[in-house]
């Protein structure tokens, strides 16, 4: 761990404008927050053009994934509020360009749509899910990582986003 000469900790901050002496700690997590977000984005990504498809962003990624979650049928509400997005207009969006691409197909009941994936669709979740356990799940065991912790800092992170929603309510009220 770097420190200062003077023996104390050195902080990795994203901004250290943000790091006020009572918020260090949370800028510190932001910071790996960001990391995190990035590098996950990154082997999205990259993990589903290894999958067979190069032309996917994280966003879409995201939502083939969580379509075919359980072999369920999913609405667009259903599928925001899962992956904690409110821009509706986003998730219908790639919902559109998933199903343009024959991954997934919609059907309608009533005024609502609802998703699910296609043979082609569930095919590709399943190659990315067996380049994920060769190139991810393997590392992680090479390392000798607790599955616990991970348990641990997941839960954590769900804990975590609710903080940062009520944030964002208290600011939007200001």
């Amino acid at each position: 761990m770097a420190e200062h000469s003077d023996g104390t900790r050195r902080r990795i901050v994203s901004s250290r404008h943000l790091a006020t002496e009572s918020g260090w700690q949370l800028s510190e997590y932001e910071y790996g927050l960001i990391m995190a977000f990035n590098g996950f984005s990154r082997w999205m990504t990259r993990c589903m053009a290894a999958a067979g498809n190069t032309e996917m962003n994280p966003l879409e990624i995201l939502v083939l994934h969580h379509v075919n979650h359980r072999d369920r049928q999913k609405r667009l509400s259903d599928i925001a509020f899962l992956l904690n997005l409110e821009d509706l207009h986003t998730v219908n969006y790639a919902l559109k360009k998933l199903q343009k691409a024959g991954l997934i197909e919609g059907e309608r009941r009533g005024k609502e749509m609802f998703y699910a994936t296609t043979a082609s669709g569930s095919a590709l979740c399943d190659a990315y899910r067996e380049v994920r356990e060769s190139c991810l799940v393997e590392s992680l065991k090479v390392m000798d990582f607790d599955p616990a912790e991970l348990s641990s800092m997941a839960a954590m992170l769900r804990n975590l986003s609710g903080f940062y929603d009520q944030a964002s309510r208290a600011a939007a009220s200001l």
